[in-house]
């Protein structure tokens, strides 16, 4: 007797039959996704992770199946062999294979299944801490099945044209020597080494630097990176990124490198041709016209800067905009809402908008309906001048019906406030396109940044090279250094970052200077690196793509938990395997670890 796995190979997947397959012996494994008893005749839905087939049970075929299809249940693992046959006057146009069914012969249960905790429909309205804690069930969703299917071809098209384009596949540790500052690290005990840890890699970035001193020309590597950070939906303690390197290159050389690999994989995983060139947007304006550096540009309507206008006019009669001009680094800006969505808003959807803006840490949201003959309208600025009024109208472009909303005092707060309301609004109104996608490059980012504590910091990492034409300024005036770094942006989502690299020890030493970092400081942090350096670094420079993050806008995902199969809670665990858990107090000693009470 013919014994499925051994002489009944598997003929098909359950996505693949046709009409043009009536006819046909197949041999079919799944897990029965529905069962249906029609007097006499059973139906069962077998389901795989290509697709969903018919197979009917008739007693006059084979009376042994048809007992046993009596028996099955949702998630019971079978095999079923029969023969393809149309479906005549019954086709399902809901399903891929809904011309045909397969009429079974032959059936074997591979393993039962309890009745499972949730369904697994992707319109599910389960818990989702369900789902994680059954992870390997929710797997079986369909919608998340296609999610991993596009991500595997996004690794395989990423090897085929890097490979094709000369980089060789090189890996580098996980586990390194922890340095002060970036993200906090994962700690690693080493139990050969009491007392000494290691730490858990935030990215390749040492690493592959010394691939080029190495005189490697072209590496990338998809790794594993990770960061012991607070969680949010786009977050993960562990995540991948697509992480490459190159010698002899200037800035245009690596993003051409990267828009390939984006043109391949849009044209890979979804189909579609996406035109290059990118567009190259610097800092400056990016932040100027969208109050964002990763803006979406699916939509236009930008910010206008207002400020000269404000100062030319004294305030216009009004104090908070006088007083915000003359303040150091004030600003006022605006953001125009056009008559046909701003009709919409009622007052009450108005005062929500301020506790939107207050959500960015401002007192208010300043605004104006613009009535006929420019008027403004539901307006708390009543004693500006006809002049400023006038003025603004122009520079913001504004027309009867039109709303106008004003922020004004420190620079990044307003671009944040105004950049989050232009976002916020344009996806309540269906402002922003479909299915279109429109990639970006932010340059001439700031080389430094001020933190918390008003200290000068990396905007990016302390090896990124000054842009030459800002060198002279580097110890005058370092806030006004640009970097040579740039980041690709799409549709509002920073996909991937990178910089030329600073290779002249001279410039690297100038740039730690500015940092604040002693030599002493500088060689216990990065000394392997600088060391290295000393021997012939060629010019270098490289980016990173997080694959998390294209995965979700290439599946039209809502968040990253949906595109990494085993996720963690915005706690950082894992309610599958309920990680991270306790240790005995021998594997503490063995460490010579002790836990405070």
């Amino acid at each position: 007797m013919a014994e499925f796995l051994i002489d009944l190979k598997r003929t098909h997947d359950c996505g693949a039959l046709r009409a043009a397959d009536a006819g046909k012996r197949v041999v079919l494994f799944g897990w029965v996704a529905a069962r249906r008893d029609h007097g006499g005749c059973v139906f069962i839905d077998l389901r795989d992770r290509a697709g969903t087939t018919q197979v009917v049970f008739e007693p006059g075929t084979d009376e042994k199946a048809h007992r046993g299809a009596s028996e099955l249940r949702r998630e019971f693992c079978v095999a079923i062999s029969g023969l393809v046959t149309e479906r005549g006057g019954h086709k399902n146009p809901n399903m891929p294979t809904g011309d045909i069914e397969v009429k079974a012969d032959d059936l074997t249960v591979f393993s039962t299944s309890e009745t499972p905790p949730f369904d697994f429909g992707d319109d599910t309205k389960s818990d989702e801490a369900i789902r994680l804690k059954h992870r390997y069930l929710d797997l079986r969703r369909p919608g998340l099945q296609k999610n991993f299917i596009r991500r595997s071809i996004v690794y395989q098209t990423t090897r085929r044209y890097l490979s094709d384009n000369g980089f060789l596949e090189i890996e580098t540790p996980f586990m390194v020597k922890y340095t002060p500052g970036g993200a906090r690290n994962f700690l690693v005990p080493s139990r050969l080494n009491p007392g000494q840890f290691y730490a858990l890699a935030e990215s390749p970035q040492i690493f592959k630097q010394l691939f080029m001193v190495a005189g490697m020309d072209r590496y990338f590597q998809i790794v594993r990176c990770f960061r012991d950070e607070d969680l949010r939906l786009d977050r993960q303690p562990e995540f991948t990124q697509i992480d490459l390197e190159m010698s002899f290159v200037v800035e245009e050389d690596v993003q051409g490198i990267m828009e390939g690999l984006m043109v391949a994989l849009w044209k890979d995983v979804l189909g579609v041709e996406v035109p290059r060139p990118f567009l190259r947007l610097p800092y400056a304006e990016a932040i100027g016209k969208y109050g964002s550096d990763k803006p979406d540009l699916r939509f236009d309507l930008p910010l206008c800067d207002l400020t000269e206008l404000v100062v030319r006019h004294d305030g216009g009669g009004v104090g908070l905009l006088q007083a915000a001009v003359k303040a150091p680094g004030g600003v006022v800006k605006g953001w125009r809402l056009p008559a046909a969505q701003a009709k919409s808003l009622s007052r009450a959807d108005l005062d929500k908008l301020e506790e939107f803006a207050k959500g960015f840490g401002a007192r208010g949201l300043a605004r104006a309906r613009i009535g006929e003959g420019g008027i403004w309208t539901q307006s708390p600025m009543k004693t500006i001048t006809d002049d400023l009024r006038r003025a603004i109208n122009d520079a913001a472009g504004l027309g009867d019906g039109d709303l106008l909303f004003l922020q004004f005092g420190a620079k990044k707060l307003v671009n944040a406030v105004l950049g989050g309301l232009r976002l916020h609004l344009a996806a309540k109104n269906d402002l922003i396109p479909k299915n279109q996608w429109r990639f970006c490059w932010i340059t001439e980012f700031p080389l430094f940044e001020a933190n918390d504590e008003g200290q000068l910091v990396s905007a990016h990492h302390p090896f990124t090279s000054p842009h030459a034409d800002d060198l002279e300024r580097l110890e005058s005036d370092p806030a006004s250094v640009r970097a040579r770094a740039y980041d690709l942006v799409l549709n509002g989502n920073e996909i991937a970052g990178g910089s030329i690299r600073i290779h002249r020890s001279d410039v690297q030493a100038r740039v730690f200077r500015a940092l604040g970092l002693s030599d002493e400081d500088a060689r216990a942090k990065f000394g392997f690196l600088l060391e290295a350096f000393k021997f012939g670094p060629p010019p270098h420079g490289g980016i990173a793509a997080g694959v998390d993050r294209l995965s979700m806008l290439l599946c039209g995902a809502d968040s990253l938990r949906d595109v990494i199969a085993f996720p963690k809670t915005q706690k950082g665990t894992d309610l599958l395997t309920d990680a991270p858990g306790p240790v005995s107090r021998r594997q503490l000693d063995e460490l010579h670890i002790a836990l405070k009470e």
